[in-house]
């Protein structure tokens, strides 16, 4: 089978994800002064692990979009690329959201904000599948691009170690910028999650089976 260019990219970022989780693991495990967790560039608060992943994370977003252009500018959107382009981007935003949880180095985020996002996902993701198998079609809404658009936001900004919030004023804190956009991105996941379960409720319910007699 031959592969065009917008899945080739979005293969690509998967195993850019990949390596990435590999590496946030050995640095979260390897013992002893890990130089990647200890090393601070500057007095920026931006350790170099985080600079790493946050620089991973940015390039693999604009591949998102780039993939997607591409692919209906091309004419050449497959199931492969429809299949593929959402798992791409689980990996990569929730890998990073588990991380932020971990206690390594710069600001992290509240684990119940990632529970939340996570399971959200999970639920729109099965209502999806149920659809499909259905032979239905789960709409999206403003609300979860929206969501989309502030984790975007909000993940490069906390691995970053809240820069450049970090030399505003210190009673304002880089911390409470940082949090107020996972805050946000947490209530647009929950909102939109909520819609996606009202509008869709239908999918859950049991289609009637017709009976042959014997």
């Amino acid at each position: 089978m031959k592969i065009n260019i917008p899945t080739k990219i979005t293969i690509a970022r998967i195993v850019a994800v990949a390596l990435l989780i590999v590496f946030l693991i050995v640095c979260t495990v390897l013992p002893g002064d890990n130089p990647f967790v200890s090393f601070q560039l500057g007095d920026s608060g931006i350790y170099l692990v985080n600079l790493i992943a946050a620089i991973v994370f940015i390039i693999a977003s604009a591949t998102d979009y780039l993939d997607g252009h591409l692919a209906r500018k091309w004419n050449q959107v497959t199931d492969l690329g429809k299949f593929l382009d959402p798992i791409a981007d689980k990996m990569l935003v929730n890998t990073l959201l588990v991380y932020l949880c971990l206690p390594i180095g710069g600001v992290t985020v509240p684990w119940f904000c990632v529970a939340l996002m996570i399971v959200r996902d999970l639920v729109v993701d099965t209502m999806r599948f149920l659809a499909a198998s259905k032979g239905k079609v789960v709409a999206a809404n403003i609300f979860g691009k929206m969501k989309t658009v502030f984790q975007m936001i909000a993940i490069p900004f906390v691995l970053l170690g809240g820069w450049p919030f970090t030399y505003f004023d210190a009673t304002w804190g880089y911390g409470r910028i940082c949090l107020i956009l996972v805050y946000i991105a947490t209530a647009m996941s929950i909102i939109s999650g909520v819609i996606y379960l009202k509008d869709n409720a239908h999918i859950l319910k049991e289609e009637p089976h017709d009976e042959q007699n014997a």
